[in-house]
């Protein structure tokens, strides 16, 4: 049996003719950047996640360098982010010239740390911002996070990228920080055709910044108020993605309810499934399990068995070649260090057939009881 890590054809195939419709009318009008069916996704997105306003842009990347810009983060400025999580969020750091600084997680969320984050902002860094990552689908301490931000005087942007839909005491992800940014990269449990992104905020005089900043500094055509950037949201993406939202909270649903079936059934297993503190819900973009061995011997095993098992993220952010300038070393982040060599994947997605679910367990369980 060969089970795919995800497969978009089987959730496109049921909204396949609404998709299709949503294009057309795009093409028939030839409208196909920003526009009203922009701002109707936006005003949807809004509907949905309780923010005030949102503001459709190019990919996740470019909205958290928005979010940063917006909120006044310069060249040279520090910005903490997890060591654990995609390249994205301290690329996107980096892009605009300021410098991740980073946190450990932990280590039953793979969170941020508050405490080490806690350790950085006791020392004078040029700390301005913090970007705390909900990753694979739950959200990170907010409270905590939020806590530290106001005593420390930075900025809060929460790359919410892997959790649209999950919820920190009854709030959605990327509503309680200065920002929040997403991303529709097309493997997310919402996810476009193609590169599409989206900021989050609450507050009035920031959507109306990024609104200007993401289309070339100009509010009104050839009149450019600021140094802005060619981060708009293509109107095809946003049909796209305006006809899944309606469809998001099932998607997630069935996905909890395939992490519930994993976890009843490896339990008692030596094997540590997903921990969900009580402050949030989780819609498991990802549904990692951690040995206390090396991922690799179960990850062989399960694809030599056809099941497509991954690690997310197997070298840690602070180990990356490309931040070697920041001159980190191994042993810092001993935390993340250990999620990337003992954390490891099973396929979860809403199509899951019980049969795919049941040779996966299988073939978990034959691997661990030898």
């Amino acid at each position: 049996m060969k089970i795919s890590a995800l497969d978009l054809k089987k959730q496109i195939e049921p909204i396949r003719q609404e998709i299709d419709a949503a294009i057309k009318e795009v093409i028939d009008n030839t409208a196909f950047i920003l526009g009203n069916k922009v701002a109707e996704f936006e005003q949807h997105v809004v509907e949905y996640s309780g923010a005030k306003y949102a503001i459709g842009v190019s990919n996740g990347t470019d909205a958290i360098s928005l979010a940063l810009l917006a909120l006044g983060i310069k060249a040279g400025d520090g910005v903490i982010c997890p060591a654990f999580t995609y390249y994205a969020t301290a690329g996107a750091v980096a892009a605009i010239g300021a410098r991740p600084v980073f946190a450990d997680i932990d280590y039953d969320t793979y969170n941020i740390s508050l405490k080490s984050v806690e350790k950085i902002l006791s020392r004078k860094n040029k700390v301005k911002a913090i970007i705390p990552v909900h990753l694979y689908g739950q959200c990170a301490d907010m409270n905590g996070v939020l806590k530290l931000a106001r005593k420390h005087k930075i900025k809060v942007v929460e790359d919410a990228a892997q959790s649209l839909g999950a919820e920190y005491r009854g709030r959605k992800a990327g509503t309680l920080g200065g920002c929040g940014t997403v991303s529709f990269y097309p493997g997310k449990n919402i996810g476009a055709f193609g590169d599409a992104g989206l900021i989050l905020t609450n507050n009035k005089g920031l959507a109306e910044k990024l609104k200007i900043l993401r289309n070339q500094g100009n509010k009104d055509k050839y009149y450019h108020l600021v140094l802005g950037r060619n981060n708009r949201l293509d109107t095809i993406q946003a049909v796209v993605l305006d006809v899944k939202l309606k469809y998001l909270d099932e998607w997630n649903k069935k996905r909890r309810e395939v992490a519930q079936y994993y976890n009843r059934s490896l339990a008692g297993l030596p094997i540590k499934t997903p921990f969900v503190p009580d402050y949030t819900t989780h819609i498991y973009h990802q549904y990692v399990l951690r040995t206390t061995g090396t991922n690799k011997k179960f990850m062989d095993y399960l694809q030599a068995k056809g099941i497509d098992s991954r690690v997310f993220y197997p070298v840690p952010l602070h180990l990356q070649k490309c931040f070697k300038y920041l001159e980190y070393k191994v042993g810092d982040f001993p935390e993340a260090e250990k999620a990337a060599k003992q954390t490891f994947t099973l396929p979860i997605y809403p199509e899951l057939t019980q049969e795919e679910k049941d040779y996966i367990i299988q073939s978990l369980k034959e691997f661990i009881n030898g």
